[in-house]
């Protein structure tokens, strides 16, 4: 009796891409992770980490993208040293910096879906500014608000306060990120050409 896999296709091209280019993108903002530096006005560090989160929904849309935060934060949570600073670990989801983490799923699949729409991929170079920006923009705003909720909890100061130690410090980086990402993307569609 002979068995014949050579038809066999367990798991579509497609399907292999796809996760490749998800784990690709966690391992990417793990590496963001590292360019971390105190920031002078809050105990929150500065890093590339929302970065990688805004480059995951533009280059991987709203499902993948989300895939790829989700993947990252899990490898995070079970020891890969690949958060700020290189720590890692449940802990550091539960303290004040893990309402961050938590948002980075939704923050890239908030980008992804205004950038992608609901009809399936489309090439990032073909987006205009305003939904590049529009679309990090709301991500932002995800992320803070789960960075602000986090750190209330964890830090037990009212929302406010939280929101004033812990995200508003960082609205002109975060505009520098979202720079950064529109030159990757436009940097790509002349490469292309």
């Amino acid at each position: 009796m002979s068995v014949e896999t050579d038809t066999v296709d367990l798991v579509g091209d497609d399907m292999v891409e796809n996760v490749a280019r998800a784990a690709v993108f966690a391992a990417l903002t793990g590496a963001f992770a590292y360019v971390s530096f105190p920031h002078p006005l809050t105990t929150v560090p500065i890093t590339l980490q929302v970065l990688g989160v805004f480059l995951a929904g533009i280059f991987l849309g709203p499902v993948w993208g989300f895939a790829s935060m989700g993947v990252y934060v899990a490898a995070g949570a079970v020891g890969a040293p690949i958060f700020a600073f290189g720590a890692a670990g449940v802990g550091v989801l539960l303290g004040k910096l893990g309402g961050f983490l938590w948002s980075y799923p939704i923050a890239a699949a908030v980008v992804g879906v205004i950038v992608h729409g609901t009809d399936g991929p489309i090439d990032p170079a073909d987006v205009s500014l305003a939904r590049l920006v529009g679309g990090m923009a709301l991500a932002t705003v995800v992320i803070y608000a789960f960075g602000t909720v986090g750190f209330a909890i964890a830090g037990d100061v009212g929302p406010g306060e939280a929101f004033v130690l812990s995200s508003a410090p960082f609205v002109p980086v975060e505009l520098v990120k979202m720079a950064a990402a529109v030159g990757i993307v436009r940097s790509e569609a002349v490469a292309a050409t």
